[in-house]
């Protein structure tokens, strides 16, 4: 994990060199888990992009005007619903 020159400067700084299965077993080390339904990719999953009351993110390859923002989405571009 350390080569010995590096090794050497840390101990001789005062510090000192754990390996994982010492560092997992250590009484002063915590593990950090962070909350996992915050990540971006989970917002992709759900209901359909397209049903009502949905909020899920559509799985577009391209992120411009006409790609999954157009009909339905801006103001000048509706349906195709002729009244």
């Amino acid at each position: 994990m350390f080569t010995e020159i590096a090794r050497a400067r840390i101990e001789k700084a005062g510090g000192q060199c754990l390996t994982f299965d010492q560092l997992a077993l250590s009484p002063h080390s915590e593990r950090m888990l962070g909350p996992k339904n915050a990540r971006e990719a989970v917002r992709h999953f759900g209901p359909a992009p397209g049903v009502p009351h949905s909020y899920t993110k559509p799985c577009a390859r391209f992120k411009g005007r006409k790609f999954e923002r157009a009909r339905g989405r801006r103001n000048n571009r509706g349906l195709g619903i002729s009244y």
